[in-house]
C-alpha cells in the first residue's frame, strides 16, 4: 500500500470516533495488534479491508486514501455553480453543483471549464412558441461531434444526449433558463448566456 493509508490517519480517524484499537479489530476481525502494527507503521491493512475499514471509520474510501474526512461546504444548491464532467474512455457525462471527486473507468475526471463561442462553434437559439429551439452549426461526424447539449436554469438542468451523424439540436422549456451549455468532442465545453 506504500502510503496511502499511513498508521496516523487510521489511529486519528479512531480516536475521532472514540474507538478502541480492539473494537475496530473485531469489525474488521481482525487482532489488536495488527491494528496496532498498522498505526504504528510497522504493517499495512491488506487491499480488501480498504473498504471495511473506511466504513468502521465512518469514512468514504476517497476520504480514507486522501486523509482529510470531507465535510460539504456548500450548503446552498446553486446551479450557477455547476460543473460539467465527461469520462474520455466511455463518454460518461456527470454533473455536480459545485466542485467534487469524480471518477469513471478507473480515471479521476477534471471538471470542464466553459468558453464562450468562438467562430468554430456557435449556436443560434430561437424561441419557438414555450421552448428554446438551440441549432449548433457544427459537423456531427463520429470522428468530430457534439456530444451533448444542457440548459441551466436557476432551479435545474436539462440535458439532451447527442450522436454522431445526428442533428445538433434540442428543444428546452424557456422557464428561467439562464445558460445554454454544449460539448464538443475535440475542443471541449461552450457556453452561451441567455437574456
Amino acid at each position: 500500500m506504500n502510503q496511502y493509508v499511513t498508521g496516523s490517519m487510521i489511529r486519528k480517524f479512531r480516536e475521532k470516533k472514540n474507538m478502541t484499537q480492539q473494537k475496530l479489530a473485531e469489525m474488521l476481525n481482525v487482532s489488536d495488534k495488527a491494528v496496532s502494527k498498522w498505526e504504528t507503521g510497522k504493517g499495512y491493512p491488506d487491499i480488501t479491508l480498504i473498504e471495511p475499514l473506511a466504513k468502521a471509520l465512518g469514512l468514504s474510501v476517497v476520504e480514507l486514501l486522501s486523509g482529510n474526512d470531507i465535510t460539504n461546504s456548500n450548503r446552498s444548491f446553486n446551479m450557477s455553480k455547476i460543473v460539467f464532467y465527461v469520462c474520455p474512455i466511455c463518454g460518461n457525462i456527470i454533473t455536480a453543483a459545485g466542485a467534487g471527486v469524480i471518477c469513471c473507468c478507473g480515471i479521476t475526471l477534471p471538471p470542464l471549464e466553459a468558453e464562450p463561442e468562438d467562430g468554430i462553434h456557435v449556436t443560434d437559439v430561437t424561441i419557438v412558441e414555450d421552448e428554446y429551439y438551440v441549432l449548433i452549426y457544427h459537423e456531427m461526424t463520429r470522428e468530430h461531434h457534439i456530444s451533448f447539449i444542457a440548459a441551466v436554469s436557476d432551479y435545474g438542468m436539462n440535458l439532451v444526449k447527442l450522436y454522431p451523424e445526428g442533428s445538433a439540436d434540442a428543444r428546452f422549456k424557456v422557464d428561467r433558463v439562464r445558460k445554454i451549455y454544449y460539448y464538443c468532442n475535440k475542443h471541449g465545453l461552450f457556453e452561451k448566456k441567455i437574456k
